[in-house]
């Protein structure tokens, strides 16, 4: 049995070694202590890695979510937090039972990609004041980065990047920088808490929405690239989904920081051999026995060191390459990814969103409404789905007809809309008044006579 579990065991050290610094540096950035984000690790390792719905994806505090908890924990206290996660979890559990897992998938890529560029742009701009706080943590924050970067392409990398930068840093720290800001680490007792109830008014519930919208589409997301990334069972959607509803519903009894699949943690899962559950439960179990036995080698981390981990969390979610590559294939949903980003960081996440959202409704709108207008021998041919947005095209043409019979053929018209349908009405009928003879061929239900 132990040598059958060998790779999860291994890839689970590997996942817990990413994860910590992770977990620690999402909770600072989003303005609450530096355990609660271990809590939601340990959560999103054990219990949401025993449930069904994903075999290789981890759950945990994301770097996505950073923007929508620190502006939460502003308007209504870090005492809401816990009822706002926990309500977020019960609608996660309602969109799975009614099987809408695989609904968030159908969100238009370029949003999405926008989305993640924003918040990877507020998170690094918010992390720039720890790091230039001072000349030492500037060079704190500079060698962090670089380490990460170049540990990557040593035969090594087969540890964490991003545990090398965090060890080597805060040993240098702790031997010639000593004063340097770190981090402040409370107990479990004084931080875990149960929800309280007192503070639920709709400016909660909405939030509350809003964390299970954008968490949900996150997780999903999330399973769709890991599941490119192995052969091993697909993602069942709604379960996953379930599963993720019924670990924020418990890290909202406790108080701690919403949960997602996290793609970083999920793809160090998959790289290091991981096969089975096992892996993402056990390293649920050592963030646990860590938070417990050693929570006081937080104190010794400086601060500038964990933002510079989250920069560099945020510049990968700014996804350079893919926004130039979208840019060159096409203009259009590269404007749509432009937008959705640039809004979230000028208002949040989601009007954002929303924004991109609608962008993306229209621009879809405008590819689909083909409408071909011929002039033909005989009169016009229109072809192609005749909508409003096609109306003005239309109209011109209309207007421009110039005989005494007119022959027009609807019969290659996928979908005529109110819009159009009244325009030809009111066409036909001027034209009879003014003495023209109009032939309707085909699909003619809206002008009928």
């Amino acid at each position: 049995m132990i040598k059958k579990h060998w790779p999860d065991l291994g890839a689970s050290i590997v996942v817990f070694l990413v994860a910590l610094p992770l977990c620690v540096g999402v909770a600072v950035a989003s303005g609450v202590p530096a355990e609660l984000g271990i809590v939601t690790g340990v959560v999103g390792g054990i219990v949401v890695g025993l449930l069904p719905g994903s075999t290789m994806q981890v759950s945990g505090p994301a770097a996505g979510l950073t923007v929508l908890v620190a502006d939460a924990v502003s308007r209504h206290g870090i005492q809401a937090l816990g009822v706002i996660v926990l309500g977020a979890g019960l609608l996660q559990v309602l969109l799975g039972l009614a099987r809408c897992g695989r609904w968030f998938r159908a969100i238009s890529p370029s949003v999405v990609q926008g989305m993640l560029a924003g918040i990877g742009l507020v998170l690094v701009f918010g992390q720039l004041k720890p790091i230039v706080a001072s000349p030492i943590s500037l060079a704190l924050g500079l060698l962090t980065v670089v380490i990460m970067l170049l540990w990557q392409r040593t035969p090594m990398r087969v540890v964490p990047g991003v545990l090398v930068g965090v060890v080597v840093c805060t040993a240098l720290a702790a031997l010639f920088a000593s004063g340097v800001d770190k981090i402040v680490v409370g107990t479990l007792s004084a931080d875990v808490h149960l929800p309280n109830f007192s503070l639920l008014d709709t400016g909660v519930i909405g939030t509350a929405v809003v964390f299970a919208l954008v968490a949900s589409a996150e997780s999903m997301f999330s399973a769709a690239a890991v599941d490119r990334m192995h052969n091993g069972p697909r993602t069942r959607y709604n379960k996953e989904l379930v599963a993720q509803g019924v670990g924020n519903t418990i890290c909202g009894l406790l108080g701690a920081l919403p949960m997602t699949a996290v793609i970083v943690r999920s793809s160090a899962n998959v790289a290091a051999g991981a096969r089975t559950k096992a892996s993402r439960v056990l390293h649920g179990v050592w963030l646990l026995l860590f938070v417990v036995l050693l929570p006081g080698l937080l104190t010794l981390i400086p601060v500038a060191v964990l933002a510079a981990v989250l920069v560099h969390a945020g510049w990968k979610l700014l996804g350079l390459k893919d926004l130039v590559r979208l840019w060159r294939t096409d203009r259009a949903e590269g404007a749509v990814l432009v937008l959705t980003a640039g809004l979230i960081v000028a208002t949040d996440l989601l009007t954002g969103t929303l924004a991109g959202l609608l962008a993306a409704v229209v621009k879809t709108a405008w590819d689909v409404s083909r409408l071909s207008v011929v002039e033909t021998p005989e009169g016009l041919a229109l072809k192609g789905n005749a909508t409003f947005l096609r109306l003005p095209r239309l109209l011109d043409v209309l207007d421009g007809v110039d005989r005494e019979h007119v022959r027009m053929d609807l019969s290659g018209v996928r979908h005529l809309d109110q819009a159009c349908g009244q325009a030809i009405e009111q066409w036909v009928d001027e034209s009879r008044r003014a003495g023209r003879t109009v032939e309707l061929v085909g699909r003619g239900e809206p002008v009928r006579r």
